[in-house]
């Protein structure tokens, strides 16, 4: 956790520019405290930031007009979603105006026979799968909260099935973006392949708000498979489950979901949840396809585990059992938490090649089990993706100077097993150091990008990058 940059800029020099927003959007537009309290905030420990006021807009057509206020009286912009970020996305460093997309809430449209959709900005991946349910279609991309699509796109999320569906860099096919500028621009059309300039769509897939307001998304739909089974099994070591993981993977078993618990957060997710897993390091696994194909990926997975040293293999397609798991793992940062009581997680993110990720987990657990912090570790081991869930007292600077430490040693430690300092976290200002060491001469030209795109600096400033 580091701390914000001092604020530069002064909240009476935006009240021009919030007498023409609230011209415009009417009770939409708000100054009070509380309303701002709650946009200063996402579910980080970083040290929060009001803005200066919150605009609640309903339209790409009113962002674009909110925008162009802003940008005459040079007023920073901090784009809010569900507020569900975990690197300080959403704090705003240097005041200005919170743009609120949560009433951006429709589906525009759905096309089954082409696999996608178009959404507003603020509708969730929970909302949008409830709309297909009568289509035998879904979203796949879970980032474990009940995230935006605009949100979801602009931190570049995954999930526990990015193994098989990919990340949200795979399933955006097109954003509709409103420049800092108040241009509307849409980087793509709807066709599943393109050769015709530059890829918009992937530059602001993951630009955090830092280059413009995503206001609608195009995004990948697939069928729901026709059975789904979840298992989980147990290891007597770390590394006996991730070469399990490593295995499954390099044989090409289609496995949908493959998440790596270790035995402190088996530990907490039984208090929490009431759970009867084994107090060991731990696999949960899904498995999508026709029934005669989930159980041949099943017994696979079994017999692999089984020569790794896995053991109390146990699988189900019962629907009830199986999202009663996967609710276990979406909120293992919240069980984890309770681990001390009246404290909070501060949950930190990397992503390693798979060949080093049995080296990378075993050492950092190493030194996490010498601290007195604790500090579950779970993960999207499929994919060389695993967290960290630091359990402090906020109240404690031993406790907060700790977090630190292990942090630092952890992403350092991920950069020289050539990998990244956030498997999906993203940057926010939490991570903005660490991009030195991982990009080198690479910044430079994100600098370049940043300031053609938004040359007075309004978009989300502080974030990603340090100008």
């Amino acid at each position: 956790m580091h701390d914000a940059p001092a604020r530069t800029t002064r909240p009476q020099d935006f009240a021009p520019a919030f007498e023409e927003v609230s011209a415009l959007l009417g009770d939409r537009f708000t100054t009070a405290a509380s309303v701002r309290a709650h946009h200063g905030r996402d579910e980080s420990y970083h040290p929060n930031r009001d803005p200066d006021a919150v605009a609640f807009v309903r339209s790409t057509e009113e962002v674009s007009q909110v925008v162009q206020i802003c940008a005459r009286h040079k007023v920073p912009i901090v784009p809010f979603g569900a507020g569900t970020s975990l690197e300080g996305h959403v704090v705003a460093i240097q005041g200005g105006l919170s743009i609120d997309m949560m009433q951006m809430n429709s589906v525009l449209e759905v096309n089954a026979e082409d696999l996608d959709c178009t959404v507003q900005a603020g509708v969730t991946r929970k909302q949008l799968n409830a709309h297909l349910r009568d289509t035998g279609l879904f979203f796949p991309i879970d980032p474990g909260a009940d995230a935006s699509l605009g949100g979801m796109s602009a931190t570049r999320a995954s999930g526990t099935n990015a193994v098989r569906y990919g990340t949200m860099r795979e399933n955006v096919m097109g954003l509709t973006v409103v420049m800092p500028d108040g241009r509307i621009v849409k980087t793509a059309r709807r066709a599943r392949k393109s050769s015709a300039g530059y890829d918009l769509t992937r530059l602001f897939v993951g630009s955090e708000g830092t280059l413009g307001v995503i206001t609608e998304v195009a995004v990948r739909l697939y069928g729901i498979p026709e059975a789904i089974s979840a298992a989980s099994c147990y290891f007597d070591s770390v590394q006996g489950a991730v070469d399990a993981v490593i295995q499954t993977i390099q044989l090409g078993i289609p496995v949908a979901r493959i998440e790596f618990a270790d035995e402190v957060q088996i530990d907490a997710t039984n208090r929490h949840f009431d759970m009867d897993h084994a107090v060991k390091p731990t696999l949960w696994l899904e498995f999508h396809g026709t029934p005669a194909g989930v159980k041949e990926q099943a017994e696979m997975v079994q017999e692999i585990a089984t020569e790794h040293g896995g053991g109390g293999f146990r699988w189900t397609t019962n629907e009830e059992e199986r999202n009663k798991l996967w609710h276990a793992r979406h909120n293992a940062a919240y069980s984890a938490a309770a681990l001390r009581p009246g404290s909070r997680f501060w949950a930190t993110d990397v992503c390693v090649p798979i060949s080093r990720l049995a080296e990378c987990i075993v050492e950092t657990k190493k030194e996490l089990d010498a601290s007195f912090l604790p500090a579950p570790i779970v993960g999207h081991v499929g994919d060389g993706n695993f967290h960290v869930s630091f359990v402090l007292d906020p109240d404690k600077p031993g406790d907060v100077e700790e977090a630190n430490r292990l942090n630092d040693n952890l992403v350092a430690r991920a950069l020289a097993m050539e990998g990244t300092c956030t498997g999906e976290h993203g940057v926010g200002y939490g991570k903005v150091d660490f991009l030195v060491a991982e990009h080198g001469d690479a910044l430079a030209v994100m600098r370049t990008l940043k300031n053609a795109i938004d040359p007075d600096g309004i978009m989300n400033p502080g974030k990603i990058l340090r100008l």
